[in-house]
């Protein structure tokens, strides 16, 4: 299969973190809409939405960038695949985690603009509490746990279905709802709505995302001593790397 070109991928995982965190904002202002008052009846609506959007992404851009939206899944994806030459680059790790942010950032924009509210409106929605962080930390170790170990175990094939529902299911039992992602913290800063984030909150969330990777690697390697031969098919087989 050809070499899929940097210029592609980087365009896929802009446009897929983008339109994640656009249906994840979209829907948070469309459950508050259609159930004002219902705290749950909103995260689950939002949730569901998630999930399924996530799944569509996977499906879509996987092929040409492995549809990773998030630098953790990045990083570990070059971490693990370095020592047998599988995976990203460290060039390509730098340029993924721009393109994602930069994403997640338009893609918020992009929601606040569809339900015709200011282009920027960051959040006012702290969340900085030592609990919230833990809830991060399990979040993060956890998404990369299930993505690895589908690769590893030749079942990448099933990662739109599985990461979708696991994030959909993280969203209730983390008490964060399940960021998990640096990219996609950020870009919830630019909307003062129901998923937004203040960004006062947002270093502390993505700190322990970053102990989360650390966690999740280090897991990684002790269940799965050879994930990295693997790298090259997270999060959906694809031939960005073929040499």
């Amino acid at each position: 299969m050809p070499t899929i070109t940097l210029g592609r991928r980087l365009l896929a995982e802009f446009l897929g973190t983008a339109l994640l965190v656009t249906a994840v904002v979209g829907s948070g202002i469309m459950a508050t809409t259609l159930s004002p008052g219902n705290v749950g009846l909103q995260l689950l609506e939002n949730s569901i939405a998630t999930a399924f959007a996530l799944g569509a992404l996977i499906l879509t851009f996987g092929p040409i960038s492995g549809a990773h939206f998030n630098p953790v899944v990045s990083a570990a994806d070059w971490f693990l695949g370095r020592r047998s030459g599988a995976g990203i680059t460290g060039a390509d790790l730098a340029g993924y985690a721009v393109a994602q942010t930069l994403g997640a950032i338009g893609g918020a924009i992009l929601a606040n603009l569809m339900f015709d509210l200011a282009p920027v409106t960051f959040s006012a929605k702290d969340r900085s509490a030592g609990n919230l962080w833990l809830g991060e930390v399990v979040a993060t170790a956890g998404l990369l746990l299930l993505i690895f170990a589908l690769g590893r175990s030749g079942r990448a094939a099933v990662a739109p279905a599985a990461v979708g529902a696991y994030i959909g299911a993280a969203y209730w039992f983390t008490s964060s709802t399940s960021f998990a992602n640096p990219a996609v913290t950020i870009g919830r800063a630019f909307t003062d709505t129901f998923a937004g984030i203040a960004p006062g909150s947002v270093p502390g969330f993505v700190a322990f995302q970053v102990v989360g990777l650390l966690i999740g690697v280090a897991l990684l390697l002790a269940l799965y001593p050879d994930a990295g031969e693997a790298a090259d098919d997270i999060v959906v087989e694809h031939p960005a790397t073929a040499r």
